[in-house]
C-alpha cells in the first residue's frame, strides 16, 4: 500500500458511521477519531479528537432519514476541520436529500438543493462526492468539483447473479426511462416504462398505464429512491394486472419508515433490492430487502482522488 493510501483521512458524521467505517476496512485505514452530540434543546455540537493540520480530509455524512439535522451536522464538521487548518475538506455524501428540491416548477418556492450548495461552499468544502442524484444537473449548482457515482453495476452485478429469465426492466414513470434504459442494456432485458401521474406533495402517485410487454415476463423496477414504497408498490399492481410474473424492486436510496416497509411486506414485490448509502436499520433487517454496499466504490473514488488520478477508470473499468 502507498504512503497515500495509508494517510487517507476518513471522518464519519453520525449518519454514516457504519458506512464510513467500511469505506475504511477496504482502505485498510483507521476511522478518524471525532464527536458528536446532540444537546436536548436539538443544537448539535462537533469536535475532531486528533490533529488535521495540512491534511486532505473527507467527512462522510449522508443526508437521509434526518435530512436538516445530517446537514447542519455536515455543515459544522466542514467548519471545523476549516479552522483546524485541514489542507482540503471533501464532503462525502453518499445521499443527498434535497437534491429532489432542483427547480422552480411552482411559484413561491425555494430551489433547494441551491441553497444547499450555496451553504456547502460559504463554508469552505473543496469537493463533493455522491452518489445517484435526483438530477444530475445538479452538479452545476456547485462551483466547486462534484464526483457523482452510479450504483447501477453494482445493483446489477447482483441482478445477475439471480439468473432471472425472461426480464424486463421497469421504469415507474417517464422520469426515470433513461436510467431504466442503462439498467436494461446491463441486464441485456427490454423495457418498459409506467405511465405515473402525481396530484399533489403528498408522495402518492397514480400509476394509469403501462407502456410495453411484461406479459409473462419477470420485472425489475428501477428507481432512484423509495421513501413511502408507494410508487414500486402501484407500478407492481399495473405489472401484475398486465400479466407480468415475478416481480422485483430495486433502488439506490431506501428512506423506508414502518408504513413504507409494511406497504413492501403486503406488496407483490418478491425483493427489494437497495444499496446501503442511507443507514437504515429497519429496512436493512427486512427479510423482503437486499442490501448491497457501495462503500467500497466510494472508498475506491476517495483512494483514486487522493493519488492525484482520473476517476474515469471508475467507470471505464465497470465489470458487469
Amino acid at each position: 500500500m502507498s504512503h497515500n493510501e495509508i494517510d487517507i483521512k476518513i471522518f464519519a458524521g453520525s449518519s454514516s458511521i457504519s458506512f464510513a467505517e467500511k469505506m475504511c476496512k477496504y482502505l485498510g485505514t483507521e476511522l478518524g477519531r471525532s464527536q458528536t452530540i446532540k444537546f436536548s434543546e436539538g443544537n448539535t455540537f462537533v469536535k475532531i479528537l486528533e490533529k488535521v493540520r495540512d491534511k486532505d480530509v473527507y467527512i462522510v455524512q449522508t443526508v437521509g432519514l434526518n435530512p436538516n439535522d445530517d446537514f447542519m451536522e455536515l455543515i459544522f464538521w466542514i467548519d471545523a476541520f476549516k479552522r483546524s487548518s485541514a489542507s482540503s475538506v471533501t464532503a462525502i455524501l453518499p445521499y443527498f436529500s434535497y437534491a429532489k428540491g432542483d427547480k422552480k416548477d411552482e411559484p413561491r418556492v425555494s430551489i433547494r438543493a441551491r441553497v444547499c450548495a450555496d451553504c456547502l461552499e460559504v463554508v469552505g468544502v473543496d469537493r463533493i462526492i455522491t452518489m445517484d442524484l435526483h438530477s444530475p444537473q445538479i452538479q452545476g449548482f456547485f462551483k466547486k468539483p462534484v464526483d457523482h457515482l452510479y450504483g447501477m453495476p453494482i445493483l446489477c452485478k447482483y441482478i445477475k447473479s439471480k439468473n432471472i429469465e425472461n426480464m424486463v426492466v421497469v421504469s415507474p414513470d417517464a422520469g426515470f426511462a433513461k436510467n431504466a434504459r442503462k439498467f436494461a442494456a446491463a441486464l441485456k432485458a427490454p423495457t418498459a416504462i409506467g405511465d405515473k401521474t402525481r396530484r399533489g406533495h403528498d408522495e402518492k402517485a397514480e400509476i394509469l398505464e403501462i407502456i410495453g410487454d411484461v406479459k409473462g415476463k419477470n420485472a425489475i423496477i428501477v428507481d432512484d429512491f423509495t421513501i413511502s414504497c408507494g410508487t414500486l408498490t402501484d407500478t407492481a399492481r399495473a405489472l401484475k394486472e398486465h400479466g407480468a410474473e415475478k416481480i422485483y424492486a430495486c433502488v439506490s436510496h431506501a428512506l423506508l419508515g414502518e408504513k413504507g416497509l409494511k406497504a413492501l411486506e403486503n406488496s407483490v414485490i418478491e425483493e427489494l433490492i437497495i444499496t446501503d448509502t442511507v443507514e437504515n436499520k429497519l429496512a436493512f433487517n427486512h427479510p423482503k430487502v437486499k442490501v448491497v454496499s457501495v462503500a467500497p466504490l466510494f472508498a475506491e473514488a476517495v483512494k483514486i482522488i487522493h493519488n492525484r488520478d482520473s476517476l474515469s477508470q471508475l467507470f471505464d473499468s465497470v465489470d458487469l
